[in-house]
């Protein structure tokens, strides 16, 4: 995928993408909605498990339980 970010991320709705943050934490869940901050609104994907562990790279990844809004400004990267 190329483009404008906020392109990307409409291309990126309704599908699993991985959100990295500041503090080091990682999320995994299905990308809701976004605005043009980059706040982004990860929902719960079907059949994940609490942890998910080696399509992250070797990283661990908190898998979203609920709805969850991230503030732009805590984001560092999203994967689709």
């Amino acid at each position: 995928m190329s483009g404008r970010p906020l392109d990307v991320l409409e291309a990126s709705l309704e599908e699993p993408v991985t959100v990295h943050l500041k503090d080091g934490t990682t999320y995994y869940g299905v990308l809701g909605g976004y605005d043009q901050h980059m706040n982004v609104v990860i929902e719960p994907e079907d059949g994940v498990d609490d942890r998910v562990d080696g399509e992250l790279d070797g990283e661990f990844a908190v898998a979203i339980e609920d709805t969850t809004i991230i503030r732009g400004d805590n984001v560092v990267t999203i994967k689709a």
